[in-house]
């Protein structure tokens, strides 16, 4: 399906539209905590409902949030199409185009990483029954994260869908998602590496790796060391694939057609997040498209004639209280000592949030520097639990 053209999105703007329509992969980032699985999954279903063509989002996060945001009981490693039934009961009859989800399955993808690098039958059978292969591969260090991108890449070349949102595990795990398939490469050609493998290639040992075979023998016991020589050494026939495919990767990444999307929230700990993460995708060259502010207080707590209003309430409570009692033709609204307590209380209420508001606008206009984009989602006063949900919450990345 042919890819949609549109402009670059304009510097400094607040919608997504542009940004979305242009680019292939949107890689959402971010803390735990902001709302970035379910921003990532919003801004897939406005991508479907409103630039038509395929889209899918998949999420890498083990917190397994993304089948409730989309109102699905479960899904996993196959994408799962969205019911265009959902989109209608949302309230989008038509939508112009289909929203596909899935959820990194790590155990399935690895088999199949195996099957495709494997430079045999034998090789791959012996792998997949290796006794330490299904421990290995879901607790391995980096092997969450190097198995996503590979999941990435495949889904991406495969030509099946027009726009890739991804949901990340959080900011710095996100940093360990984009240097996975170096590491992983790396290991694999690592001196711990071939020390492990020493009993399977060779009898005979150098005086230097005697004794650490001779201690790991006395506390894992010689089969052991075998089964783990045996498990890397056939791993290491798949690394020229290991290498090839990181390459591609980290070239997809770089990648005009790619582009990522750092979600916070303007708490303390959330902008350090964000600002860690910036100046990390700068240091990679990869391209910033856009940072979304969520739970932003709204705009009205720096409006004048609300200040007006709330200044007076706060200074001049009892005048108040008696100019609405004289706007109601002198009707009762209460004591008036505890009418002027409760506007008061109101008054100052909103002037402490205005002062919150404005240092929330100064942090917006210092993240406007380094985003193409800086989209603002205010605080919503429910739960998103469906479909409808999540389009309400996208139309304010389309605005």
């Amino acid at each position: 399906m042919a890819r949609r053209s549109a402009p670059r999105t304009p510097e400094g703007t607040s919608s997504l539209e542009p940004l979305l329509a242009a680019k292939e992969i949107v890689i959402c980032c971010g803390s735990g905590g902001v709302g970035k699985t379910t921003i990532a999954a919003a801004a897939a279903a406005m991508a479907a409902a409103h630039h038509g063509g395929k889209v899918l989002v998949i999420t890498v996060d083990p917190a397994r949030r993304l089948a409730n945001a989309l109102g699905l009981e479960r899904f996993g490693n196959v994408e799962t199409q969205i019911p265009p039934g959902h989109f209608a009961a949302a309230g989008v009859a038509e939508p112009r185009g289909e929203l596909w989800a899935a959820m990194l399955d790590t155990k399935q993808s690895w088999d199949e990483l195996v099957r495709t690098h494997a430079p045999d039958a034998a090789t791959r059978d012996a792998i997949l029954a290796n006794p330490l292969y299904a421990n290995i591969t879901s607790r391995f260090v980096q092997s969450h994260d190097y198995i996503a991108m590979e999941r990435l890449y495949e889904i991406h070349v495969s030509g099946r869908y027009d726009l890739i949102v991804v949901d990340t595990p959080p900011t710095r795990n996100a940093i360990d998602f984009l240097e996975a398939p170096e590491r992983m490469a790396d290991f694999f050609s690592s001196r711990l590496l071939r020390w492990l493998t020493v009993p399977a290639r060779s009898r005979v040992f150098t005086m230097a790796s005697k004794p650490f075979y001779t201690v790991a023998d006395r506390i894992l016991g010689t089969q052991f060391l075998q089964d783990i020589a045996e498990f890397f050494l056939l791993f290491q026939t798949m690394y020229d694939g290991f290498v090839e495919r990181a390459r591609a990767v980290t070239r997809t990444l770089s990648d005009k057609r790619t582009t990522f999307v750092v979600v916070s929230t303007l708490e303390p700990s959330p902008v350090r997040e964000t600002e860690f993460f910036v100046d990390a995708l700068s240091d990679r060259r990869l391209h910033l498209g856009a940072v979304v502010l969520n739970k932003v207080l709204p705009h009205w707590f720096r409006d004048r004639d609300a200040t007006a209003v709330a200044e007076r309430m706060s200074t001049d409570p009892a005048g108040l209280a008696k100019a609405v009692s004289e706007a109601r033709g002198g009707a009762a609204i209460g004591a008036s000592d505890q009418v002027a307590r409760v506007l008061a209380e109101v008054g100052e209420s909103f002037l402490n949030f205005q002062v919150v508001a404005t240092r929330e606008g100064e942090q917006r206009a210092e993240l406007a520097a380094v985003a193409d984009v800086v989209g603002t989602i205010p605080y919503a006063d429910h739960d998103i639990t469906d479909l409808a949900g999540l389009l309400e919450l996208g139309a304010w990345l389309w605005r």
